[in-house]
């Protein structure tokens, strides 16, 4: 009996020790874990200021008929290269030929009567001249002459008239001639031709609300963009000159990115301000000018103005280093292997960089990313971080 109680308490023993040789321990929460860290270095930076742009040529007319009329031809394609002076459009001229005909005409009976008017005159002069010494020789009274004086001056009224007739006749030819020219609708500038919403036989004249077409000079094109108020303002601060025409021209050459994310070739130059902000929408307009030789880009395109602006021997950190706390921004320092949170001055954030103006100096060693789980005075093991590695990581595109 002794020997089996013996046995089972063995038993029990041994399972007891095998259950507490088993067991492991908890971990330390305050153990020192390893994080990624740099020293800060100072470098010159290249950030852009986006902003949305429409684009337009640096011309465009609107080609309007100035007389009323059918179109009789359309000469040009949409999309076509036209030269001033061009011919676009030709109305219909049948009513209009007649009516210079008949102003012609017009013309020559006003001549006609100028002729006969001046014959009357001759006449009337010859007979004065004629009357004159015989009413001085007393051979005839004076009623004669004066009688013959009077049709002198009547005539000449009528000459004066027969010419005011032929000014007028002259004058009503050269407006139907003008309006047989207005038929020909030509090209007002170099450009490319836009839409054709008429054809032929559609009647057209000078009230239309649409225009026959729009002829585009994009041999340079306009990017017209905006800024707020809080924009236009730091622009003013931040921009060397006395005046916002310096100030222009010291804005750095800048990017269009156009709507398929590509850039542009060329660089483009901030050219231009309106001279208020329009209370409507709060916002100032800007013009930057682009060549456009390969006529690659047109009216209506739309796009996105980059404006560079350069950081020289600016304090930079990985944009993960640093934290934020009741709008406060703080980076971790790194001191005999423990951190200690620091508060930093963000000048601007590029390329996953944070551009520090003050808090930390070059040389600083400081937590490179992970710092969501730190806290002041915490221990870390310092793994050595390449800092373009950080900030160069690529992101998923979703």
């Amino acid at each position: 009996m002794n020997t089996k109680i013996s046995m089972v308490t063995g038993s029990i023993l041994l399972v007891l020790l095998a259950a507490c040789g088993g067991k492991q321990q908890a971990p330390n929460p305050n153990a020192a874990r390893p994080y990624p860290v740099i020293t800060v270095p100072v470098k010159t930076v290249t950030g852009y200021s986006a902003h949305p742009a429409s684009i337009q040529g640096r011309n465009n007319n609107d080609v309007r008929a100035k007389i009323s009329g059918y179109i009789k031809e359309v000469l040009v394609d949409e999309g076509q290269v036209v030269r001033r002076g061009q011919v676009l459009f030709r109305l219909e001229t049948n009513t209009l030929s007649q009516t210079a005909d008949a102003a012609r005409s017009g013309v020559g009976a006003a001549e006609a009567g100028i002729s006969a008017a001046e014959a009357n005159v001759n006449a009337a002069q010859v007979e004065v001249n004629k009357l004159t010494p015989l009413v001085e020789k007393n051979i005839i009274s004076n009623v004669q002459l004066e009688t013959a004086k009077a049709s002198l001056r009547s005539a000449e009224s009528q000459l004066q008239q027969a010419r005011a007739n032929r000014g007028q006749a002259q004058a009503n030819y050269r407006s139907a001639v003008a309006n047989v020219d207005y038929s020909i609708i030509r090209s007002p500038i170099d450009g490319i031709v836009g839409k054709l919403p008429l054809r032929v036989g559609s009647l057209v004249g000078p009230t239309d609300p649409t225009p026959l077409t729009t002829v585009s000079d994009v041999s340079e094109i306009y990017a017209y963009f905006s800024m707020n108020e809080k924009e236009y303002l730091n622009f003013l601060e931040q921009t060397p000159g006395l005046t916002v025409a310096e100030k222009l021209n010291n804005i750095p050459p800048v990017s269009l990115e156009l709507a398929n994310g590509s850039e542009y070739g060329q660089k483009g130059k901030v050219k231009a301000v309106t001279g208020q902000i329009d209370p409507g929408t709060g916002t100032i307009l800007f013009r930057v000018s682009f060549p456009n030789q390969g006529r690659l880009l047109a009216n209506g395109n739309s796009g996105t103005i980059k404006i560079p602006k350069t950081y020289t021997d600016v304090l930079a950190v990985p944009e993960a280093a640093t934290f934020e706390q009741q709008g406060i921004i703080y980076v971790y320092k790194v001191a005999k292997d423990t951190v200690s949170s620091v508060t930093v001055g963000v000048l601007d954030r590029i390329g996953n960089m944070a551009l520090l103006g003050g808090g930390v100096t070059k040389g600083d060693t400081i937590i490179a990313a992970g710092v969501g789980g730190l806290r002041n005075g915490a221990a870390v093991i310092p793994r050595t971080a390449d800092f373009d590695s950080i900030t160069k990581a690529i992101k998923p595109v979703f």
